[in-house]
């Protein structure tokens, strides 16, 4: 952008105020910034550069002393400047476009990632150059996390190609560095544990962290109170896991709701019971959600509040199911969530209480926070067979259109 387009552009944002803005002006002006940023980011990039020059003269503090003390940058944030500015001077493709305001500094972050990641491969980055006018294509039309995942793939790809057995090589690179090590901080006496692993061995650790911590968080929710922080629920969980005897899987969890089936289909019905176990009340929003991914336990109840008939237990989403699932998505099924897929709920989008049917082409994984939206929260969420979804807000407004699937590759499922 030349001065005189980069100025107007200012004067435009600081001519209006966001507080008399609707959606889409507030959208508008989100760009409107972001393209500002940018420019910004070039110019930052071409005074690194210079900073570099004037070092290696000894007319100037490294570069990174230089953005710390005079741009107020972290020591970390002064290297991903430095990178940048390198990354940048091999392809300069991306520094045009970021001037320009097309691609933000994330991007060339994420190249430079990628680049340092074949940092034990130098013959395989001047091949990662080459595919610069394809990553810029991408780049102007892709967010940061997107275009993050291309570019390791890009990396990941080279690697494999130039190496058959790179894969197994790097896993057993990957087994030789891992470590645990534990230690108590003298000063707060926090005890600290600290885990590197590979990921066979991680993925191991982390499924048996993630069914105590689904299990937990039913348990949380049962209690009716306020919930318990994220966080705190994840280090009971860690402190479960590797408390755990035996085979080492936990039991399944278990909320037991007792409420009636008309209200459970949002009809209306005396006496309109829905609560747990011990007598808790529950919203039935509330336990419509967690019917999506649940076992369902039907009871026949006569007038004299007799249980007259007891049905089988059967699971809304099968184990099998998820897997397919797990195949399309790698994240929650909302445009812009990163909530892995593992702790995502698998939601009905014709509710289970409305009969909707248990087949894939009736759920989609959403993560507790998206999950709550559409039951409790009011949106509204349809998905066509080839699963384009539509996302509404509670004011009717369409808030989203477009395809749900995440996983940029979909293997078939074991």
């Amino acid at each position: 952008m030349s001065p005189l387009e980069v100025g107007a552009l200012l004067a435009t944002v600081l001519a209006e105020s966001p507080d008399e803005l609707d959606r889409e002006g507030c959208h508008r002006r989100l760009r409107d910034l972001c393209r500002l940023r940018n420019v910004l980011g070039g110019e930052e990039i071409r005074t690194t550069r210079r900073l570099k020059a004037l070092a290696e003269q000894g007319r100037c503090e490294p570069a990174e002393a230089a953005l710390g003390d005079h741009g107020g940058l972290s020591g970390r944030d002064a290297g991903r400047a430095a990178d940048r500015e390198e990354i940048a001077g091999s392809l300069p493709g991306f520094e045009d476009a970021l001037s320009d305001g097309e691609v933000t500094a994330g991007h060339l972050d994420a190249l430079a990632a990628a680049v340092q990641m074949l940092a034990a491969h130098p013959e395989l980055v001047e091949e990662f150059r080459c595919h610069e006018e394809d990553l810029l294509g991408h780049a102007a039309g892709e967010n940061v996390d997107v275009f993050r995942r291309r570019c390791r793939t890009l990396a990941k790809s080279l690697i494999a190609r130039s190496d058959a057995a790179a894969g197994a090589k790097e896993l057993e690179r990957q087994r030789q560095r891992s470590t645990v090590r534990t230690w108590t901080d003298k000063t707060t006496g926090m005890f600290h544990l600290h885990a590197e692993l590979d990921p066979q061995r991680g993925a191991i650790v982390d499924r048996h962290l993630q069914l105590e911590l689904a299990r937990l968080r039913a348990e949380d929710q049962a209690t009716g109170d306020q919930p318990t922080a994220f966080m705190q629920l994840k280090v009971n969980a860690l402190v479960a896991a590797v408390s755990t005897s035996g085979d080492g899987t936990p039991a399944p969890p278990e909320l037991v709701v007792h409420v009636d089936w008309q209200w459970l289909l949002d009809e209306m019905a005396d006496n309109q019971l829905c609560e747990t176990v011990d007598g808790v009340p529950l919203p039935v929003d509330t336990v419509r959600r967690l019917a999506c991914d649940a076992e369902v336990l039907p009871a026949v109840m006569g007038g004299d509040g007799l249980v007259k008939d007891m049905g089988r237990s059967t699971r809304t989403a099968t184990p099998a199911q998820r897997r397919r699932l797990s195949a399309m998505y790698a994240t929650c099924g909302h445009r812009r969530c990163r909530v892995a897929f593992s702790q995502c709920r698998i939601h009905h989008l014709r509710f289970w209480g409305h009969l909707g049917p248990t087949d894939e082409d009736n759920l989609i994984p959403l993560c507790d926070k998206h999950h709550h939206l559409v039951h409790e929260g009011g949106w509204t969420l349809t998905m066509t067979p080839d699963r384009i979804a539509t996302w509404i807000l509670p004011d009717g407004t369409l808030y989203h259109q477009g395809t749900t699937i995440n996983r940029r590759h979909q293997p078939t499922a074991a």
